[in-house]
């Protein structure tokens, strides 16, 4: 999934689902900075604290829902998804940057889910491609 975003040192990245804090880790071995965001509280905390132990210090940190991250992370070149919705939210492709790339697992839960990569190739067009079947934990509401 790295590899598929092309991430450069110049970069920022916008990391939905941060789980352990292992991609993050890898992608801030790559780019400037990265944002993550994580809907489980404990588990957010407990890989900041990871991370943080082991110098990470281009990482930045939220706790909350990853479909809307604010007016402060908008048009970001890289989207990083962890988790797999159902579609592809509207919200997520508003995120990007003119000539952005997003990678995302999308499918049922508990079924095979399709990796794609989406490029935002104007404010209105997308283009989408399927790059191989995978299976995520599913994307979470906020509670």
């Amino acid at each position: 999934m790295t590899e598929v975003i092309n991430p450069r040192p110049d970069h920022k990245v916008l990391e939905i689902g941060t789980g352990s804090g292992y991609q993050a880790a890898v992608l801030a071995e790559i780019v400037q900075e990265v944002y993550t965001i994580e809907i489980i509280p404990e588990l957010g905390r407990s890989a900041k604290a990871s991370l943080n132990n082991l110098g990470y210090d281009n990482i930045k940190f939220r706790i909350g829902m990853g479909t809307w991250v604010g007016p402060s992370l908008r048009h970001m070149m890289l989207l990083f998804v962890t988790a797999a919705p159902p579609y592809v939210p509207e919200a997520l492709k508003e995120q990007l940057k003119i000539g952005g790339k997003m990678v995302i697992p999308v499918g049922p839960k508990r079924q095979v889910q399709s990796l794609k990569l989406i490029e935002k190739a104007s404010p209105t067009r997308f283009k989408s491609r399927v790059l191989f079947p995978v299976r995520f934990v599913p994307m979470k509401k906020e509670n």
